[in-house]
Formats: structure tokens, C-alpha cells, sequence
């Protein structure tokens, strides 16, 4: 079933109604910056395979890109050495523990098992060719403004706020470099991947993202191909695996399409060969995931009918 401009319009009104009506939650409190952004804040956004926008809400207000970036992070290492290669070092699996977990990481020999917790973020960050920290940084700001079809920007307070409360992932960042799993400097990759998380992206610019994945790695706003095609699907295999953190098989079970949260309150999921939603609203439940986003993005997926899991209605 095709899905028309004026569908996508109807339903991003009902994605904004079902999280009007989800309550609770709270602003991550960890990072003081977010949790000073206003708690009602909410906006959706579509964009499409072919280019399309749409947005309803608080879709324009830029916010922390946070965990998400780690899949665009990813994407670039696929770029520069294979998916099999970031497969065989990094791993695919869900970890079952929370994002930040270090119990995972010591209970599989200091392996990370997935690039989308902290651990295994941290080791994909290692990954990224560079002589410097510097180097490396502007390799991931280029790809993350590639992905958005426009100029992405450091929040030098989001930065400054995360690096001063940075402790726990330096942790992990030794435990990996003690197991070898760690592929450069580990202050200088959680630096990196510290400001990876500290760059702002508006729905829209996430939305965007995403249907570049769903267009087979062309940006579809800009038309420039971003990555090769043969990277999304791996891309959106881990993100179905643990996109989500702890609820990603509640996801996969209730709304089945690849997905990615970050504590800054987005939430991103990708319909393959078809368009991307996302959403923002920072109020978080217990996981890590937006309580708003969740029932919108849920509710805009069921309403157009898309799940991979199960077939289009006719």
C-alpha cells in the first residue's frame, strides 16, 4: 500500500495526539543540560525516501543528538572498514543490561557486544581514522552533517556539561583498553565520542537522517549519496537489535521497525525503502527512552501500516 502525502499529514496528527496522551517521565537529570531543556517540548516529523517533509509540533527546536549519533558513527566506520570488520570487533547482540552497563561488558571478556551502548559506542568512536582527536572529531561532524543534508553544529554547553560528568564511560573506556577491544587512546575516544553525543539536530534534520537510511544511503533532501547501500542494512539490523536500550524487544514486538533513542529525548525509526519518523520530547522513562516519542512514533508506524515483521494490509 502506497502511502500518499495527505496519509502522512492525518497520521502525524495522531502520532501528536497518542503522545499528548502518554504521561510521566522525566528529563535525563545526569547531564545538567538536559535537565534544564523545558520537559514540554514535543514535535514529530516524516521525511520520506523521495524527499518529502513533514512536521507537526516543536519539530524546528534543536536538541542533543545524545546516543543517537552512535548509529552515524557507525555508519562511518562501516565506510572505512567493512561492516564485517566493525561486526568481528564490535558484535551485534543486545546486551540485556542498561546502556551504560559495565556488568556487560565484564561478563563477555571485555567485548562490547554492540555499538549502540555506551561500550561499544566507545569502541566504534576508536575506530575512526585519524592522527588526532581532532581529526577524528571532524571526520564524525562531516558524516553527522552529510546524513542531515545540511551544516551540523557542537553545542559547546552540551559538550562542556558532558565532559565535566564523564566519568563512568572513562571507566569503561580503560576496561575496554584492558581487553583489548579499545582501538585508540580511550581519553582521547571518549573525548570524541563525548562530543559526538554534544551536537544538536532539530526533528526534522533526525527525521532526515533516518530516511537516508530508508533511501539506501542517499540523502534524499540533498540527493548526495552518504554511504554505500550495502551499509544500511547491518546499520538497521543493530538498531533493531538495541536501538532502544532495555525496551528494544518491546519495540521490536509492538511496532517492529529498526529504532534509535537518546537521552536528549529523540527517537528515530526507519521504514526501509520508504521514509523515517522521528521524534522529540525529553521527559524519559526508566530505560532512557522518550515516554512522548515512544506513543508517537508507535502510533504514526500502526496508523500507516508498517511493521517488517508483519505484511502491508491491502
Amino acid at each position: 500500500m502506497s502511502i500518499t502525502p495527505e496519509a502522512i499529514t492525518t497520521v502525524l496528527e495522531k502520532g501528536r495526539a497518542a503522545g499528548l496522551a502518554a504521561s510521566g517521565g522525566k528529563n535525563a537529570d545526569y547531564i545538567p543540560y538536559l535537565a534544564s531543556v523545558p520537559s514540554d517540548l514535543f514535535g514529530i516529523a516524516v521525511v520520506t525516501a523521495d524527499g518529502q517533509v513533514f512536521k507537526t509540533g516543536d519539530a524546528d527546536f534543536a536538541f542533543a543528538i545524545e546516543s543517537i549519533s552512535k548509529v552515524f558513527t557507525l555508519a562511518l566506520v562501516m565506510e572505512k572498514i567493512g561492516a564485517e570488520a566493525v561486526h568481528k570487533k564490535v558484535g551485534a547482540d543486545p546486551t540485556g543490561l542498561p546502556f551504560n552497563s559495565v556488568i556487560a561488558l565484564e561478563l563477555h571478556g571485555g567485548r562490547p557486544l554492540s555499538p549502540l551502548v555506551n561500550a561499544g559506542a566507545i569502541a566504534t568512536t576508536s575506530l575512526v581514522p585519524g592522527d588526532s582527536a581532532d581529526a577524528c572529531w571532524k571526520a564524525i561532524l562531516d558524516c553527522q552533517s552529510r546524513f542531515a543534508g545540511r551544516q551540523i553544529s557542537l553545542s559547546d554547553e552540551v559538550n562542556r556539561s558532558e565532559q565535566t560528568t564523564n566519568f563512568h564511560n572513562r571507566a569503561i573506556a580503560w576496561l575496554l583498553y584492558s581487553a583489548g577491544t579499545c582501538y585508540s587512546d580511550p581519553m582521547q575516544a571518549v573525548d570524541v565520542y563525548t562530543r559526538q553525543c554534544s551536537t544538536l539536530v532539530t526533528t526534522i534534520e533526525l527525521a532526515t537522517m533516518g530516511a537516508t537510511l530508508a533511501a539506501g544511503g542517499i540523502n534524499p533532501v540533498s540527493k548526495e549519496r552518504v554511504i554505500a547501500a550495502s551499509n544500511t542494512g547491518p546499520i538497521l539490523a543493530e538498531m533493531a537489535m538495541e536501538g532502544l536500550y532495555t525496551a528494544s524487544g518491546d519495540w521490536a514486538f509492538n511496532v517492529g521497525l529498526p529504532g534509535k533513542s537518546g537521552v536528549g529525548g529523540g527517537l528515530l525509526a526507519v521504514v526501509p525503502g520508504e521514509l523515517a519518523i522521528a521524534a522529540f520530547s525529553p521527559p524519559l522513562d526508566p530505560a532512557g527512552n522518550s515516554v512522548r516519542g515512544l506513543a508517537a512514533v508507535a502510533a504514526v508506524a500502526k496508523a500507516l501500516d508498517r511493521n517488517l515483521f508483519q505484511p502491508h494490509q491491502a
